[in-house]
């Protein structure tokens, strides 16, 4: 039975008044989601990393979850006992499963050396590079260091000493990022570019400086509320041709987020991931855990539709365009260790699905240098795994909220299935 309440963590994404409210909420407990995942033996729990609470009036939330006990897909297929809180060991996919479930590891071992993937997220994480040497020497990934020239941080303005102040919750989220871009293109060199805060204008301008050092693939792993302000933010930050840029379409069930909402990125929906007795070996659903929790969907109130879009429901820009794991129960495994007990932990939101597709892009090759590559899955939509079951709410326009086959909002085309649907 549930007893917890979900919605009153009041996550919303520009906060007011509110906010000291909200803050109080989630930290005596009431945060917490309960899913009973089917392919677990006890429920899996979960609670909205800090960062998905805005610290200040404008600030935009970060779009990951943590997972605090029970029993995940990736410990129930491998017979593992352990509870998921347990630090001291993975409780999620990692890189062998998330290349497997896309068809991947070939691509991942041959691809991506000379690439570039950035990473925005607001504040600073001072052991970013630290917990990323962690994961990836678990996962016998070769080193990226700053010393090896692999991976590099930066502050919105290029600096490498003049940091943000550092934060526990974007910590969490800046290494959720960095370990899946790892996880998918372990050739590729890293860029985290961090803001000063999490307005749109700092991350924007930390998207700018990521494009500006030369990075071809941008992952943006947060949102807010649409407004009419957007369109003039997808002139000013998101407007980058041969940059593929990606962002997570938000984890409060249908309904669409800004800046997933821009014309000019791929917008990337979640799905649950579980492994399966099919050729693919592993199938997908929609994720959904309650009318206010699962992946981001909907139809833009502001943004114009991109050329290449040509859902008939929608007469304006369609969320989302693909889809990647983003269920909790079905989450992936990060090491972090700024904030919290230094260790591995799981986690979900379409944070995660957001840097998968970043680097799937990287594997693919550096996008033409007119390019919108947003619109390269919808050249080769048979490229992918098409969703077909689940839905993340209601709606009025049944493929707005609801899996089908073909484009639908929640998933979009569907999810990799190697590389050839990001390739120009």
């Amino acid at each position: 039975m549930r007893t917890d309440f979900p919605h009153i963590r009041l996550r919303w994404h520009r906060v007011g008044s509110a906010a000291a409210v909200t803050a109080a909420l989630v930290l005596a407990g009431f945060g917490t989601a309960v899913h009973a995942d089917a392919t677990t033996s006890s429920k899996v729990t979960w609670a909205a990393t800090p960062c998905a609470t805005p610290k200040k009036t404008g600030e935009l939330a970060c779009n990951s979850l943590r997972v605090t006990g029970g029993t995940t897909a990736f410990q129930k297929a491998r017979g593992i006992t352990h509870k998921a809180a347990d630090a001291a060991t993975p409780s999620g996919y990692g890189p062998s499963d998330l290349q497997s479930a896309y068809g991947l590891t070939a691509a991942a071992a041959a691809n991506g050396s000379g690439e570039t993937i950035a990473i925005v997220d607001a504040y600073n994480d001072p052991n970013a590079e630290a917990d990323l040497a962690k994961y990836r020497s678990y996962d016998g990934l070769s080193a990226c260091t700053t010393a090896n020239g692999c991976f590099k941080k930066v502050s919105q303005t290029g600096s490498t000493t003049s940091l943000p102040s550092s934060d526990a919750g974007w910590s969490e989220e800046i290494s959720l990022d960095l370990d899946m871009v790892s996880a998918i293109a372990p050739n590729a060199k890293i860029l985290l570019v961090e803001a000063k805060s999490a307005t749109m204008a700092n991350l924007g301008k930390a998207v700018n400086e990521a494009v500006t050092l030369g990075a071809k693939f941008v992952s943006n792993s947060y949102g807010g509320s649409e407004s009419s302000s957007d369109t003039s933010y997808d002139s000013s930050y998101f407007n980058h041709p041969g940059v593929a840029i990606t962002v997570s379409a938000g984890d409060e069930g249908y309904g669409a987020e800004y800046p997933a909402a821009s014309k000019y990125v791929t917008s990337v929906g979640g799905t649950a991931l579980s492994t399966s007795s099919n050729s693919r070996g592993w199938t997908e659903t929609v994720w959904k855990t309650s009318s206010t929790e699962g992946t981001g969907s909907g139809c833009s109130s502001y943004d114009a539709k991109p050329s290449w879009q040509t859902d008939t429901g929608c007469t304006k820009r369609m969320i989302a365009d693909v889809s990647a794991v983003a269920d909790p129960a079905t989450g992936v495994s990060v090491y972090d260790s700024y904030g919290v007990t230094a260790g591995w932990y799981t986690f979900g939101g379409t944070s995660a699905s957001s840097p998968i597709i970043a680097a799937v892009y990287a594997l693919a090759g550096t996008p033409g240098s007119s390019d919108y590559p947003a619109q390269y899955p919808y050249k080769r939509t048979s490229s992918l795994n098409d969703v077909t079951s689940g839905n993340n709410g209601s709606c009025s326009t049944s493929y707005f909220c609801t899996a089908t086959s073909g484009y639908d909002g929640p998933t979009g085309w569907g999810t990799p299935n190697g590389v050839s649907a990001f390739t120009g």
